[in-house]
């Protein structure tokens, strides 16, 4: 492996609860809050109330900032950044799931920049601060509540980025898996496929003697897959989502990465599309992932060969080590489709009208992917093409 170092200040709050300790947490960044949520599912479910009644306990001047987009939108984050540099907000609080907390981290880096937020996420510049960030988090999927990282939909231009900076990190988060009960099946299903998605693409590098990297990938992937047919079927389980709760900050804390680099190039074909297209990023890499692993089985044969046995359970005996990949790359497809998760960019209403432009927003910024470069827009529209 390579030599690294890890280091991951986000102080996790996980359990039944836990709301009540943001009378201990958010004094200690300033009174000033700019409250950043959804569409207002938090206030369906009650734990809008919740919140601001822990923040009136403090005192604490609220400003909200509502209507974040599940592609969050760079508008809307320009929003948010005016609102603090007009407000004098001292700490943001993110209540929400990723979409919410990534908006909070690029309202963060805007918030001390004195130029466009777009330059940053464009990387004409470097984030040199950001004001402090919370999060209550309300649906596991993207790992933004433990992670530094974010990703932005510029939807004049059709372009979606993933970025980030040391600054993005949470102060803290709050993980009560209550607060997941009202998350809808198919945003549940999304947020798994998004969580695997990240198993996975950690899971392809190409750093030798890593070992215990791959048994923690395969680890996190079977738990998850044994847990997630059951949630499903069963949204309101305390101990399911309680477990894919907890994995889906796993998936994305850089605890599995540590000492190897594994290849994002599924996200970036995945924010090209709903860049264009505005789908669930879960329902995307659904579809794009399986053809990812058939795109470069030649490349990944040896690695894709112990994911089907491993984590698929795919017998080997008397099977070629390309067949043996391929049945445990079907056996993800079916999984994923068994359930409910879209196989097709049919199933979106997606046709090869706009192939071109989706590789062109694939390319946007280069050539990418550390286990698979892809260089070309070509390259990438051959594999749009199997995901039709």
């Amino acid at each position: 492996m390579e030599n690294f170092t890890y280091h991951n200040p986000t102080k996790l709050i996980f359990g039944k609860g836990q709301i009540a300790a943001l009378k201990e947490e958010v004094p200690k960044y300033g009174k000033k809050v700019l409250l950043v949520y959804g569409g207002g599912s938090i206030k369906r479910s009650g734990l809008y109330d919740k919140v601001m009644e822990e923040l009136k306990a403090i005192s604490a001047e609220v400003v909200e900032l509502s209507g974040v987009e599940p592609n969050p939108r760079l508008t809307t984050a320009r929003k948010g950044i005016d609102l603090c540099k007009t407000e004098g907000v001292e700490f943001i609080l993110a209540v929400g799931g990723g979409s919410v907390i990534d908006c909070a981290k690029t309202i963060a880096g805007g918030a001390t920049y004195d130029g466009d937020v777009w330059d940053l996420i464009m990387r004409r510049d470097v984030v040199k601060s950001a004001l402090p960030l919370g999060t209550v988090l309300t649906l596991a999927a993207t790992g933004s509540e433990m992670n530094s990282g974010a990703v932005i939909t510029n939807w004049e231009t059709q372009e979606k980025y993933g970025w980030g900076s040391p600054h993005f990190f949470p102060k803290f988060s709050i993980l009560d898996p209550e607060n997941t009960y009202t998350v809808p099946r198919d945003q549940t299903i999304y947020g798994i496929v998004d969580m695997m998605s990240h198993v996975l693409e950690q899971y392809y590098f190409k750093q030798k003697n890593a070992p215990l990297q791959d048994e923690l990938c395969e680890g996190v992937l079977r738990t998850v897959m044994e847990t997630a047919p059951k949630l499903v079927n069963d949204l309101q389980n305390y101990e399911y989502r309680e477990t894919i709760l907890y994995a889906g900050t796993i998936a994305l804390n850089g605890m599995l990465q540590m000492g190897t680099r594994g290849d994002w190039g599924t996200h970036n074909l995945e924010h090209a599309v709903s860049a264009v297209y505005d789908i669930p990023h879960g329902g995307g890499l659904a579809i794009i992932f399986p053809n990812w692993l058939k795109f470069t089985l030649d490349e990944g044969l040896e690695k894709t060969k112990r994911l089907a046995i491993k984590v698929f359970g795919v017998d080997p005996a008397g099977k070629s080590d390309r067949d043996i990949a391929l049945e445990g790359i079907q056996r993800l497809r079916d999984f994923w489709t068994e359930i409910g998760a879209p196989s097709r960019l049919k199933d979106y209403n997606i046709t090869d009208e706009k192939l071109g432009v989706i590789a062109d927003r694939a390319m946007k910024r280069g050539a990418f992917g550390n286990f698979y470069q892809f260089t070309s827009e070509e390259e990438v529209t051959e594999l749009y093409k199997m995901c039709l």
